[in-house]
């Protein structure tokens, strides 16, 4: 079983990816500034700010596996990739797979279309927060080591706490050409999310790639 370190693991994305790997018999560690009001069994939760390097170093010796599942808000609005440069470092040293669950749209239309965050279509309101989210990918791309085995992880637009659906047990899985269903509508449940990470973890099927998970 893996060793898997979750940074960010009381968000939204990175709970139920901990909760999932945990119930796969994974050793999960999650690391957040926050604490939870529901910690789930098995879960080593550790609590810190991520801009502290030296802080977050220790838990990344002997991982197998990082989960990065930030967002930028409170005080990482602006310092996302800042963060994730010391992450991409650690997890290099550490010699473990880095996995970023980053946002929609970072994808394509299109081949060799504008990703959805240049096309000027992306809701004003939202605009700010999905750049920064693509531009950890775009650091992924320019900056991680030639040694690093990452991935960028995009769900489906619809996807959080505001519509976390019902587990379906099936999922789609892309690269970096945005997905929809027969209807047009691209969204993922949470446990579904997870379940899609993990089995990502436990067969990896990409490296140093764009990926995404939809229904």
């Amino acid at each position: 079983m893996a060793r898997i370190v979750v940074i960010g693991g009381t968000g939204y994305a990175g709970r139920h990816i901990a909760r999932e790997a945990v119930a796969r018999g994974h050793h999960v560690t999650s690391f957040s500034r926050s604490r939870t009001a529901e910690p789930v069994a098995g879960v080593d939760y550790r609590h810190g700010n991520i801009t502290d390097i030296e802080a977050v170093k220790p838990l990344l010796q002997g991982a197998d596996v990082v989960v990065g599942a930030l967002s930028p808000r409170g005080e990482l609005a602006g310092a996302m990739v800042g963060a994730y440069r010391g992450v991409i470092g650690l997890a290099t040293q550490a010699k473990a797979r880095l996995l970023v669950v980053g946002g929609f749209t970072a994808l394509r239309p299109s081949p060799d279309a504008q990703r959805f965050i240049d096309t000027g279509t992306v809701a004003p309101e939202f605009a700010v927060a999905a750049r920064e989210t693509a531009d950890v990918l775009e650091c992924l791309l320019s900056e991680a080591p030639g040694d690093l085995d990452w991935l960028y992880m995009s769900p489906g637009r619809v996807f959080g706490g505001f519509a976390p659906g019902e587990r379906r047990g099936t999922y789609r899985v892309g690269d970096e050409v945005a997905l929809f269903d027969p209807e047009g509508k691209s969204a993922i449940g949470g446990e579904d999310f997870a379940a899609a990470v993990a089995a990502e973890i436990e067969r990896p099927s990409r490296h140093r790639a764009h990926i995404q998970f939809v229904y």
